[in-house]
């Protein structure tokens, strides 16, 4: 298929548009593809009227100043409820005095149909967030009385926004959504889906995805449906339909310039060919696991066990940043590239790893990388200035900014980090590789910041100010890392690792309000059997809500005694950690007391597994580093 053509090119089309059925089926025709078209859901007028009616009243008498009309659909249905019980005209009088705001174009077109031209019109893609913003630009809604004519289902998050800007909400309910009182298609799609005979699937309106898995679960066939879009094109027509998606947990490959089914069918046909080609790539790279030696004996690893709480000869050891600046071998690669060059090459990062773990002795490698990369294919300007560190050019500010967030649906792009995995476990037969990813709240600081910052000024100035966009973009790098470390373990990690290193600068309740419920859905979502590590640094306060997070074995830093942060985070879980970095300047009996003490805290509990509170310091010596890690295969073998 040509990029430039637009052709469906005989794939197969589901979509679940209801009134506009016919149409949809026909443009997907027209444009090349076959298609199967189901109605999802129909409009159903509410029995009892009154609070339309009640709205009605508080109108005509002057009480209501505002009107939001959400639907074309809606705003008829209402007007149809209430002139049975108040003068139509009268109304439309009334109507035309208030201040009217129409989401879109269907509202749009009843208005005038009415007479009435609508103070304030929401710009495409019509959302609740563009509403909220023509609000905050256009009109003062503080201590004022804003009636709200509803979808089928309440907008919570447009409540909320609203009444976080001062407003008295009224909301107005006309019609509830049910299914269509024929669902035989729309099982048939359903089951169609399933066995693998579509490619493309297209959706309209948030309310078709809830029908749309409703009903897969009355079949019992609401886990094999969402598996089966991860290997089909899902093609969303806007934001909030996108949302809908996400928040099933479903992919979305497409959305189009214009929030309209003209532009949803026509950009589909033009690019599902070869999204769908793309996506099958990955899901075929994903299903297939990595070469596994039989002599291959790292499942019985010091580490993994460890990880496990299983007991183990010797407490076994890795350093975060064993690869760095304090190794000479480290520095004369990087003289000849570039740091963000280096972590695209997956040769180059093996050898880093490599020539690490064999030079130190420790008993697991982590794959050189790093937090920020995976920022790129999701519309950040990255770039790792000279003497500077990482600089994003285009940082997230504004509520508006979060919809620039592309959430990563396909690892493809960062395929140079899942050869280094390969790469990596090739060259260290034996030696259990760990893949990494940032957490979501220390992605977003970095996405919000622009870069470093002491005091995270606007991540909490956005985090505080709006939830709703807060939690939005949270939401997507949940989803996206969560897919990132699975391809990682796909590709032949055996743990990975979260890391959440800016964290310790919220509050314990901040942290369970605005952080957690992110982390514990990405974790949930990490390959079941795999290890997760989990580490957090800077408040030991945070200990209890990190574990509720997740993970199998919890990161500790050198700020809080390892045997107090190992009963805070409860025993049941493994931890690392946690010798000051610092303490590797130190003499070799003071950085060896030190060690022996971290060791006495962990009293051969099993499930401990020694390393830093955080990455080794470029001044260090390398000999202090391989002298830690003797002294700590030597003491706790002793033991």
């Amino acid at each position: 298929m040509h990029a430039n053509r637009q052709n469906f090119d005989g794939l197969r089309v589901a979509a679940f548009e209801s009134r506009r059925a016919e149409e949809m089926a026909r443009m997907i025709e027209k444009l090349g593809g076959q298609p199967s078209v189901s109605p999802s859901m129909r409009e159903v007028p509410l029995e009892d009227y009154r609070g339309a009616i009640d709205f009605a009243n508080r109108l005509l008498t002057g009480e209501i100043e505002i009107v939001v009309f959400m639907t074309g659909v809606g705003a008829r249905a209402l007007l149809a409820g209430i002139e049975r019980h108040v003068d139509r005209q009268r109304f439309l009088d009334a109507l035309a005095d208030a201040t009217t705001v129409v989401r879109g174009p269907k509202p749009l077109v009843v208005l005038k149909e009415w007479g009435i031209e609508p103070t304030h019109r929401v710009p495409e893609p019509n959302t609740w967030r563009e509403l909220l913003r023509t609000i905050d630009a256009e009109l003062p809604v503080a201590n004022r009385l804003v009636a709200l004519q509803e979808y089928g289902v309440p907008n919570a998050s447009l409540v909320a926004g609203l009444e976080a800007r001062g407003a008295n909400v009224l909301t107005v309910r006309v019609y509830n959504w049910d299914f269509p009182e024929d669902t035989g298609p729309l099982e048939a799609n359903v089951r169609g889906i399933v066995a693998g005979e579509c490619d493309v699937a297209l959706f309209t309106s948030a309310n078709q995805v809830r029908n749309l898995l409703e009903l897969a679960d009355r079949l019992d066939l609401g886990p094999a449906l969402c598996e089966a879009f991860e290997r089909i094109v899902v093609a969303s027509i806007g934001p909030t339909t996108s949302e809908a998606l996400h928040a099933a947990g479903l992919p979305v490959d497409l959305e189009p310039e214009h929030a309209k089914m003209g532009h949803l069918v026509a950009e589909a046909a033009e690019r599902g060919g070869e999204l769908l080609k793309r996506k099958r790539r990955v899901v075929s790279f994903l299903a297939t696991p990595p070469s596994n030696d039989p002599d291959d004996k790292v499942h019985d690893s010091l580490f993994l066990r460890a990880c496990r709480r299983e007991p183990t000869l010797r407490t076994p050891i890795w350093l975060m940043r064993q690869a760095g600046r304090y190794m000479p071998e480290y520095r004369a690669v990087r003289e000849k590239t570039t740091f963000l060059e280096l972590c695209k090459n997956p040769q180059l990062c093996a050898e880093v790893m490599i020539t690490a773990v064999n030079r130190l002795n420790v008993d697991a490698a982590i794959i050189f990388a790093d937090l920020l990369p995976i920022l790129e294919p999701m519309g950040f300007d990255l770039e790792f200035a000279q003497g500077e560190g990482p600089v994003i050019h285009n940082p997230v500010r504004e509520s508006l900014d979060v919809d620039r967030a592309l959430e990563l649906e396909s690892v493809e792009s960062l395929g140079f980090v899942m050869d280094t995995v390969r790469l990596t476990r090739a060259g260290l037969p034996g030696i259990p590789v760990i893949g990494f990813a940032g957490a979501p709240f220390t992605l977003a600081s970095y996405a919000i910041e622009g870069g470093g910052s002491r005091n995270y000024l606007f991540t909490k100035t956005l985090m505080y100010r709006d939830p709703g966009a807060w939690n939005e973009l949270l939401s997507r790098l949940a989803r996206s890392v969560a897919r990132y470390l699975n391809a990682q373990i796909a590709a032949g990690a055996h743990a990975v690792q979260l890391f959440d290193s800016w964290v310790g600068c919220l509050s314990p309740t901040d942290y369970r309000r605005y952080v957690l419920p992110h982390t514990q859905d990405l974790i949930g979502r990490i390959t079941p059997g795999v290890p997760v590590i989990h580490f957090a640094q800077g408040n030991s306060a945070l200990f209890p809500l990190l574990a509720e997070a997740g993970g199998d074995v919890l990161g500790v830093d050198w700020r809080t005694e390892l045997d107090e942060a190992w009963q805070q985070i409860g025993f049941d879980r493994a931890v690392q950690g946690n010798l000051d970095p610092l303490l590797l300047l130190a003499p070799r009996d003071e950085l060896c007391r030190r060690a022996q003490q971290v060791l006495d805290q962990a009293s051969g509990r099993p499930g401990h597994i020694f390393n830093l509170g955080h990455g080794i310091l470029p001044q260090t010596p390398v000999d202090n580093v391989r002298a830690l890690v003797d002294y700590v295969h030597e003491a706790s073998s002793a033991r």
